[in-house]
C-alpha cells in the first residue's frame, strides 16, 4: 500500500472527440488539450511528482492525419514552445525538458525551439518534463538496436540496453494514465512501462477535473506493486 509515484506517464487522448462534441472542427480540440497540459502539470507539482512524460504526437499520427490538422498542431507547438508564462514556470520550478522521438521529422524552426529549451534546462534537477513527440515505442527500440555496436552486443543486458533508448537517464514510469475510455497503450514507452501500473479514465483529456486526476493517483497509491513477482 502507499506506492511512491515518482514518474507519471500520460496518454492524452480525446481532443478530437471533445471538439466534435462542441461542433468544432476535430483538430480544434488540440487547443483545448494544450491548455489542459499546463493545468495538469500544476496538479502534478502539487503532489510533488518529480517526472512527467506526456504523449503528444505519435509517428502513426504523422503518417495518417490530414495535412491541415498536422499544420494546425505544428502552430500550437510553436506557440507553446515560445509561451513566456510556460517558460518562466519551467525555470522557476527548475524543470528539465526533454523531447522523445524522431524530432528530425518536425519543421526546422520547431526543432530549433526544442533544442533551445533542452539546452536552457539541462542543469535543472528538481523536476523532469518529457514530451513524446513524433514518437513510437517500436521505433524507439529499433533506433536503439541500430546504435549498438558488435562489441557492445556481446555484453548487452537490460540495463545497458536502456542507455540507448530515448529515455536514457530517466527512471521508468510508475503509473501510466490514459484518458478517453480507450484501454490500450498505443506504443507508449513499450520497454519502459513493462511493469508500470495503468489507469484508464473514461473522460476525454480536455475535460478531466482535479478530482478525476486525484482519484487516479489515490487508486495507484492503494495498489501493491509486485514487479512480476
Amino acid at each position: 500500500m502507499g506506492s511512491n509515484l515518482n514518474h507519471l506517464g500520460i496518454i492524452m487522448d480525446g481532443n478530437r472527440r471533445f471538439a466534435k462534441r462542441l461542433m468544432e472542427m476535430p483538430w480544434k480540440g488540440h487547443e483545448f488539450g494544450a491548455k489542459k497540459i499546463e493545468t495538469v502539470l500544476d496538479w502534478c507539482r502539487e503532489k510533488d511528482i518529480k517526472t512527467v512524460t506526456l504523449y503528444i504526437l505519435s509517428l502513426e499520427n504523422i503518417a495518417t492525419r490530414p495535412k491541415k490538422e498536422l499544420d494546425f498542431l505544428m502552430e500550437i507547438f510553436r506557440k507553446e514552445l515560445k509561451n513566456k508564462k510556460f517558460c518562466e514556470k519551467i525555470h522557476k520550478n527548475k524543470t528539465r525538458i526533454r523531447f522523445l522521438g524522431r524530432k528530425e521529422l518536425l519543421p526546422k524552426d520547431i526543432q530549433e525551439c526544442m533544442n533551445q529549451l533542452i539546452e536552457e534546462t539541462k542543469d535543472h534537477k528538481d523536476y523532469e518534463l518529457n514530451f513524446a513527440i513524433a514518437y513510437s515505442g517500436r521505433q524507439e527500440i529499433l533506433d536503439a538496436i541500430k546504435k549498438i555496436s558488435r562489441k557492445d552486443l556481446k555484453a548487452l543486458d537490460e540495463k545497458k540496453f536502456e542507455k540507448y533508448l530515448y529515455t536514457s537517464g530517466i527512471k521508468n514510469p510508475d503509473l501510466v494514465i490514459r484518458t478517453s475510455g480507450e484501454k490500450r497503450i498505443s506504443g507508449f514507452l513499450l520497454w519502459q512501462a513493462a511493469y508500470s501500473e495503468y489507469y484508464f479514465m473514461d473522460k476525454l483529456w480536455p475535460e478531466i477535473t482535479k478530482d478525476d486526476f486525484f482519484v487516479a493517483l489515490d487508486d495507484f497509491a492503494s495498489r501493491q506493486r509486485r514487479f512480476g513477482s
